[in-house]
């Protein structure tokens, strides 16, 4: 027997799902913030008790272990990642500040800007310059580069971004401060902008290349440790890592550019949901995780949810590597309730797991959304939560919602009421700011709920939204890591040039094409995998003159790699008649005179890979479920005693009438009056509006 294992490590639980052949197992345990990979071991080593297993016979029978991972967000986050120098062109000390002159909120005088992670004193710079068309016009002043990083050396800096202006058209004089830095400040970290991201605009480069810097020490120290303890457990291949361009790759190709995992977890759960809604039909979805630090959302269009590359905000830094496109919001299970300023607040800060939620026992004390869950009757005391890795408790819990309500003039029941309330107006309202930002009404959606939290409030948020179907997968606890096993082996990069897309050397496009194409090709083998099964799609990036943004399309899909000879003499003229209709697609109109540039090339590689199979289709059985108890609850409607139905009891084609709360190993689905709930034919939930 052979088997694959997804694993996303969230701020509260680190989630695993096993592929047995076609069987699906999960697994949920605590994550352990102190050094994640613990917590990875401990639910290896769960699943091979499940599988009869010691944990060096279960890893030798692994054929992948694909993770995803929240080191690089939890850093940015945490603001505790290296001390970070930067060194760039002279003239160039203070781009990084400007952030193109962008701000979050323009009507918030208030609003700070972002924790500096280069402040100036660590930003330095050196007398060298290439020119935008790769000529060198000022030579590299080795001596000033060494003086710059003595500077750097006393600071005690621990990593180094280099960024030089044009360095994507020309990186010699970037390799050679490489060296320079290497020899200068031992054991430091470099991010060099023409490994991390090679094209324009400069802003965009350096920024990612300064976070790459900071977060990189941690990001890859994490996956050694992994790595080595896998190895040590008795694992043989090599760790695929999720991207957050949706696809995974190898350590290895990380190691280049850790940034690639920021935002990697969330990407996970949108590649499972598109690879899901498709499967029943769907293909036009709102994504939503809950899980027990925040809420993601995202939107699904045509069954796919591509990467964007460029203007991408994360934790206020710009990233531009390739992202599936996630808005985050900090409400989960552990986001903490109080008062402020006379109005009950959830969240965004979390008690994580440590200690958690009161109702955990581990000594928290902070009321959040789990402990009124808790106290609205929603989650039980009585049985194991988690799959049974420990037990709610009340103990704690109404107190300290008194408190709250005695601040706010009313018992504890309200209270809890009330951060129910809150929290789901507050997903609510950011579902509405995401799709209206993309022109889409979420009543032309289906919504797609996971997250250990996310069927607890999925019904009730899509009445608010006008939604009237809602699927819930079995899986859906741990979507995001049955995600991972959904998203194939890919690498997506693509390199700078700028050009009328009359005006064209062919030469030139070939070569940034061929750069790339070597890339996957090296990776790709040492992977294991023959790049001559690789599906390769050959984009350009292109925009009319004056605007500040391209738009991405293929230009030949599903091509072969290193095979170029669709570069000919009508390249020219088919990138104009391409680029037109996506720009028809996207903003409804053209400008039929002017000749648009062409600002990059960009190629993306993957392979297909063995991943759980969804089904899709209800075929109703004609048997009436019963409740296996009742539980005083309240559902948004009062309390009162509420029918509580086990997921283990109910066959496909079961339906289930409102009100009521189904109880699944490592999730609790609430069926809110008005709705219904059913089993489909693959034992997964339709929430549908009755």
């Amino acid at each position: 027997m052979s088997y694959r294992v997804g694993i996303d490590i969230g701020g509260t639980f680190t989630d695993f799902a096993l592929l047995k052949g076609t069987e699906v197992i999960l697994h949920k345990n605590l994550s352990t913030p102190e050094d994640r990979s613990v917590g990875v071991l401990e639910g290896l080593g769960k699943l091979a008790e499940k599988e009869g297993l010691s944990l060096r016979d279960f890893l030798g029978q692994c054929e992948a272990i694909v993770h995803g991972t929240t080191v690089a967000d939890n850093t940015l986050i945490e603001m505790n990642g290296a001390l970070t120098g930067l060194i760039t062109t002279e003239g160039f000390r203070d781009e990084i500040e400007y952030r193109r002159g962008f701000k979050e909120d323009i009507w918030d005088v208030r609003l700070a800007p972002p924790k500096q992670i280069t402040p100036r004193r660590r930003r330095l710079t050196v007398p060298e310059r290439i020119l935008h068309d790769g000529s060198i016009h000022q030579a590299l002043d080795e001596d000033a580069l060494r003086e710059q990083c003595r500077k750097l050396r006393l600071q005690g800096v621990e990593a180094v971004a280099i960024s030089f202006l044009f360095s994507f058209v020309n990186p010699e004089h970037e390799k050679r401060a490489k060296e320079i830095v290497t020899q200068e400040i031992q054991n430091a970290y470099i991010s060099a902008s023409h490994e991390v991201l090679p094209r324009a605009p400069e802003y965009d480069r350096t920024s990612t290349t300064i976070v790459n810097a900071y977060c990189g020490p941690r990001v890859t120290a994490y996956l050694e440790r992994l790595v080595t303890r896998l190895a040590e457990g008795g694992y043989k291949n090599q760790l695929m890592v999720m991207q957050a361009s949706g696809g995974v790759m190898t350590k290895e190709y990380i190691d280049g550019a850790p940034i690639r995992v920021l935002a990697s977890g969330p990407a996970g759960g949108v590649i499972g949901s598109a690879h899901a809604g498709l499967a029943k039909g769907h293909e036009n979805l709102l994504c939503v995780d809950m899980g027990g630090t925040s809420y993601d959302m995202s939107v699904v269009v045509g069954g796919q949810a591509p990467a964007e590359a460029g203007w991408n905000m994360h934790h206020r830094y710009l990233i531009g590597v390739p992202m599936v496109k996630v808005e985050t919001l900090g409400a989960g299970g552990g986001s903490i309730v109080n008062v402020n300023n006379g109005a009950l607040q959830v969240g965004p800060k979390s008690a994580g797991s440590e200690p958690g939620p009161i109702c955990y026992g581990r000594g928290g004390t902070s009321p959040t959304v789990t402990d009124a869950l808790v106290m609205l009757g929603i989650l039980s005391t009585d049985e194991g939560f988690a799959g049974g890795s420990f037990r709610l408790k009340r103990d704690g819990v109404e107190e300290a919602f008194s408190q709250l309500g005695a601040e706010m003039g009313y018992g504890a029941e309200d209270a809890a009421f009330d951060a129910w309330r809150v929290v789901n107006a507050n997903m609510s309202q950011g579902v509405r700011r995401t799709t209206a930002g993309k022109g889409i009404d979420p009543k032309d959606l289906v919504m797609l709920a996971y997250g250990g939290n996310g069927p607890a409030f999925a019904a009730i948020q899509a009445e608010d939204l006008g939604i009237n179907k809602v699927l819930v997968p079995k899986a859906s606890p741990t979507f995001s890591a049955l995600g991972t096993l959904v998203a194939n082996p890919t690498i997506d990069e693509e390199r700078s040039y700028i050009a009328k897309a009359t005006e064209l050397d062919l030469d030139k496009v070939r070569t940034l094409w061929t750069d790339v194409a070597k890339r996957a090709d090296h990776y790709f083998r040492g992977a294991g995998f023959d790049p001559a099964d690789l599906t390769i799609q050959y984009q350009l990036n292109m925009r009319y003159p004056g605007q500040n943004f391209s738009l991405t399309f293929d230009y030949k899909a599903e091509g072969k790699l290193h095979d170029l000879s669709f570069i000919d003499e009508g390249f020219g003229a088919q990138a104009i008649e391409l680029f037109n209709q996506r720009h028809m697609a996207e903003y409804n109109h053209i400008r039929e005179h002017e000749v648009p540039e062409i600002s990059g090339v960009r190629l993306v590689a993957q392979i297909a890979t063995p991943s759980p199979q969804a089904k899709g289709g209800f075929t109703p059985s004609g048997a009436t479920p019963r409740p296996a108890k009742t539980r005083r609850a309240n559902l948004g409607q009062g309390f009162a005693e509420t029918p509580i139905y086990l997921g283990s009891d109910l066959a496909p084609g079961t339906e289930v009438a409102s009100p009521a709360i189904i109880e699944e190993t490592f999730t609790t689905i609430v069926v809110y009056p008005g709705w219904k709930a059913r089993v489909d034919d693959a034992g997964d939930y339709e929430l549908i509006k009755a």
